[in-house]
């Protein structure tokens, strides 16, 4: 199964995204929070920047606009990473363990 590098800044969070699995279900695997709250791409409480590693979205059209979209803006609750990316998510955290 492939993994894909997932970075989160400006905490320097690391961990692994496996193959068809939402940026945000692999980082909560990993025990990092990431703001979240519809899980299907149109609240937006998600949005983070990135560096443009390649993501696909598990909807037709998740709730970015074009800008956003060349912004290289990400919805982690629907975005799959399709190679390494970084996030910028000021607002992540660790969770508490389990």
């Amino acid at each position: 199964m492939a993994m894909h590098r997932v970075r989160v800044l400006p905490k320097e969070f690391e961990f692994d995204a496996q193959e068809g699995e939402t940026l945000l279900r692999a980082a909560e695997r990993a025990g990092i929070r990431l703001p979240s709250s519809c899980r299907n791409g149109t609240c937006r409480t998600c949005l983070c920047g990135s560096d443009g590693g390649p993501v696909r979205y598990l909807v037709e059209w998740p709730g970015l606009s074009f800008d956003e979209r060349l912004a290289h803006d990400v919805l982690p609750c629907v975005a799959v990473a399709e190679g390494d990316i970084t996030l910028f998510a000021p607002a992540a955290r660790k969770l508490p363990p389990a």
